[in-house]
This record gives structure tokens, sequence and C-alpha cells, in this order.
């Protein structure tokens, strides 16, 4: 998707969202030297935020052990603090490959307002994907590699326990296999309206339908991974989808989770599932995600723009109950709307 072409002059001036101190972010201004043969330069329109693991990192919570695995692809600094992190920027190219210039792109980058890549990691957007909602691509990736994990057939009755980002996202995809049944799972009356806005049926944890054939959990709450667990049929399947960092977690494996033989099965988007890996490669898959988001419904999951000269103050809040599950996006324009 081209927005328009915008050619820049090196080296520019940029600024970068860090995380600096337990739950403290901070605008740091830098340069971007002119890209190299087989580099192309991004002018950022949007960032999104999000909510389950930069919350975490946010917190400090990624613990030492996963310090390496959870690099993002350009992060900058080192976990604990101070760390620049994300993953989710769309933008235009405005220097590099001639014939890329004005492209719409989707970057797994930090949120900052300019940056230099290698070409092939800038995935241009499709026809039909406006800007501010490509930020979602990466979100959407973790649920395709969730549905992959957990098998969805048609016909299948499944509920997703936890209706933020990941867990609406899951419900929303397997909403769309013929036939099946799909209830979203949250303490949280609020999630019911965008949980029927994406195919989606909604229940509390008292009122949810049991005997289920497939459930996922993505609350990021050890509760809702026992509710999960009560949820599943002779049999079934229980895909873990939250990441929890550093906080322990207990699980309710007495009961009948023996004896009615339940698989808990984990699902993380660091890895293509065994059966695919042969055909599918990463880029794959981050394109199909990108190709699932022309849906206007899926807009329900962005909260309001806020610029990135705010983003310090207001995302922190935005991470937390003020962000009623909705993806914190970051606006790089103040002239631009959500086209």
């Amino acid at each position: 998707m081209t927005h328009r072409t915008n050619v820049k002059k090196f080296p520019c001036d940029m600024q970068a969202l860090w995380s600096v101190e337990p739950g403290r972010m901070a605008l740091r201004s830098g340069t971007v030297p002119a890209p190299e043969t087989g580099d192309v330069c991004v002018r950022a329109r949007f960032s999104g935020v999000s909510p389950g693991t930069e919350r975490l990192v946010l917190s400090g919570k990624v613990p030492e052990s996963e310090w390496s695995r959870m690099r993002a692809p350009f992060q900058a600094g080192d976990f604990p603090f101070p760390v620049k992190y994300g993953y989710a920027s769309v933008g235009e190219i405005v220097a590099g490959a001639p014939g890329r210039l004005g492209e719409t792109v989707f970057v797994l980058h930090p949120h900052q307002s300019f940056y230099t890549v290698p070409a092939d990691a800038a995935i241009p957007l499709p026809d039909g994907v406006p800007a501010a909602r490509g930020i979602l691509a990466a979100n959407m990736e973790t649920a395709l590699n969730g549905l992959w994990d957990g098998g969805a057939s048609p016909g299948d009755h499944i509920a997703v326990v936890g209706g933020g980002i990941i867990g609406l996202l899951v419900a929303y995809l397997a909403a769309r296999i013929p036939g099946t049944r799909v209830t979203v799972v949250d303490i949280d009356p609020s999630r019911k309206a965008p949980a029927r806005a994406l195919g989606a049926g909604f229940a509390t944890p008292e009122t949810a339908p049991r005997d289920q054939d497939l459930v996922y959990h993505a609350s990021g709450h050890p509760d809702g991974l026992d509710t999960a667990l009560s949820l599943a049929g002779i049999e079934a399947c229980v895909v873990e989808m939250s990441w929890y960092g550093s906080t322990p977690v207990t699980a309710t494996l007495g009961g009948a989770f023996h004896s009615r033989r339940l698989t808990l099965r984990s699902s993380q988007v660091g890895r293509v599932p065994p059966h695919r890996q042969p055909r599918w490669s990463h880029r794959r898959r981050l394109e199909t995600a990108l190709s699932l988001l022309r849906d206007p419904a899926l807009d329900a999951l962005i909260s309001k723009p806020v610029p990135l000269t705010g983003a310090a103050q207001r995302v922190p809040a935005l991470l937390g109950p003020e962000g009623c599950g909705r993806m914190p996006l970051i606006s790089y324009d103040t002239t631009a709307d959500r086209d």
C-alpha cells in the first residue's frame, strides 16, 4: 500500500520511546544515518503497544532466564532497564530502495519516529488494510499461531478465556471456521461488545459453557487458567497463551484434570508449529497475519491515537485499567488520521 512519497535528508533526527524504570517511560532523541545498500528508512506513522508483553517489560518482570529470547528484532538497551522495546510499527519508506519509496509497511520495530532497517524487514501492507489497523499484525500472528497449536476444526465448541487483544483475535479467527461455536469468557462485562462484534459469544466464568472441545487461555492471570481447565471436556486440549514473566503461577491440577485426561499445551509465537515448519517461514506467517486485518470490526481493539510527544506519560496508564483492554495506538503525525 502506497501512502505518499517524502524522501528524507540525512542524517535525520528521531525520537524513541524507552522504558527507563518500573512504570516509567521517557522519550529519547537521536539521529538516523542514511540507509546503506539493501536498507530502507521508514518514517513511522503509527505504532502499537502490545498490552501483555509490554506491560511486563515496563514492570521489569522479564525473568533473567528469558532476556535473550525476549529481545525484540530491533531492540536497543537491555533488560530490565533502560530498554527500547516494541514490535508493531507501521510507516512509510522515505529513503533507500528507489522502487519502494512511498510504500506503507509493517516492521517489527520499537516505538521510534524514523528508523533504518534491512529492506526485507519492511513488509508491505496489503490493499484494504489501513495504516493504524496494521499495528495489530504481530498480535494477529500470535493468534494465528495459537489457532494452529490448538488444532481448531469445523464444528468445534471453543472457549477463549480472557477478552484482551490476543484472546479476542483468537476468538475472531476461530469464529470464522465453519460450524464453530466460540465463547469469550471474561470477568469484565465490557468485553461483551467487542466479542460480539468479532463474531463470538460472551460469558462470565460462572455462566460459561462446559465440556468444550478446545479451550484457549489468554487472560494473563492464574485464576483464568483454572477457569480454562474447568471448561475443557474429556480428552480436550487447553492452550496456554498467557505469558506471566517472573510471576509464579499455580494451577489446579487435582480434581478432574487427570480423570478427564486433559492436555495443557503452551503456545508461543517465537516458533512456527512443527507440522508447518517445512512449508511456513516466519515471513509467510506475518504476511498472512497482515492479510487477515482487512475487517473494519478489528478497529474495536485499538485505542484512540496518542501523540508520540505525550506517549511517555499516557502509555503506562493505558496499559492498566484505563486502557479498557484496547491496544494503545501511538501516532507520529499530529495531522494524521487513522486511514
